[in-house]
């Protein structure tokens, strides 16, 4: 295939959010119950994806995912096209319409996946790959986050991510920069970008009442149930980063000070060895 024709605009960087991941469930006997046609052993029902922060469509610039599962699952090699999500998504309401590219397993193992990413035809943007470890068992950095994921019955493994376009191609740039709109609205509006980043289709900036328009870089102002990425979480983020900053700092401060009284010690101690050398040196002459 050609590379697609046209001038790239220069000087514009254009990033679009995503989350990809897994999400796992055990079976049980009341809300996940195993499906007759699943094997005995296999004790977890899970889901990988690649979609759109707080579910917003992600099909304009993302044509196909391939998701290379472990070789021991029938059919491994799972590959989703946008083109054809669309047209199953056709005649069904807004609320059971599917916005990213999602497979649907059943197992008992953990293992890594590979996703392979597929750009918009003209973009011209080569395929990107990304690895991600399906989790199927609570885990975290403390026993109360292990806990927390257990209670709620689900094991999260969600990554966020910034796909940047850098100098798109006008045709691209253009698909990218127009028709950002409210969500569940019925189709493309208006609303072409200008400038570089200025628009609500380029900015991250959300200043609006926290609504995350669709063909848009916003990502919501608050977390809430299912959605853990947002305005919110970067500040939490950025914070924990600052703590953590601090405490670096005042630990190399404390091993400055601890390496300068140890190299103290050791002059002083050279010193009294030097002098002591010197003394037994004298003390010889003379008896001689």
């Amino acid at each position: 295939m050609a590379p697609p024709a046209g001038k790239r605009v220069k000087g514009v960087q254009i990033y679009r959010p995503f989350i990809y991941g897994t999400t796992a469930r055990p079976f049980n006997d009341t809300d996940n119950i195993r499906p007759p046609t699943v094997p005995a052993d296999h004790t977890h029902s899970w889901q990988v994806f690649v979609k759109g922060v707080d579910d917003v469509e992600i099909f304009y610039w993302l044509r196909r995912v391939q998701f290379k599962l472990h070789e021991s699952i029938p059919n491994h090699l799972r590959t989703l096209d946008a083109e054809t999500i669309q047209k199953e998504n056709e005649g069904r309401p807004a609320s059971q319409k599917q916005k990213g590219f999602v497979v649907h397993e059943t197992g008992w193992g953990e293992f890594e996946i590979t996703i392979r990413l597929y750009y918009e035809t003209r973009s011209g943007e080569k395929p990107q790959t990304l690895y991600h470890h399906l989790r199927l068992h609570p885990y975290g950095r403390t026993e109360q986050e292990k806990e927390a994921m257990r209670n709620g019955g689900e094991v999260v493994a969600w990554v966020y991510e910034e796909q940047l376009f850098n100098e798109p191609i006008e045709d691209f740039y253009k698909i990218l920069t127009t028709g950002a709109r409210d969500k569940n609205a019925g189709g493309p509006g208006g609303g072409k970008g200008k400038g570089k980043g200025k628009s609500a289709s380029q900015s991250g900036e959300n200043t609006g009442g926290g609504e995350v328009k669709e063909r848009s870089a916003m990502i919501p102002l608050t977390n809430r149930p299912g959605q853990p990425f947002s305005r919110e979480t970067e500040q939490l983020e950025i914070r924990r980063l600052r703590e953590a900053e601090g405490k670096v700092h005042q630990m190399l401060l404390e091993m400055t000070k601890t390496v300068k009284a140890k190299e103290a010690e050791l002059a002083a101690l050279k010193k009294s060895m030097a002098s002591s050398s010197s003394s037994s040196a004298t003390t010889t002459t003379t008896a001689a």
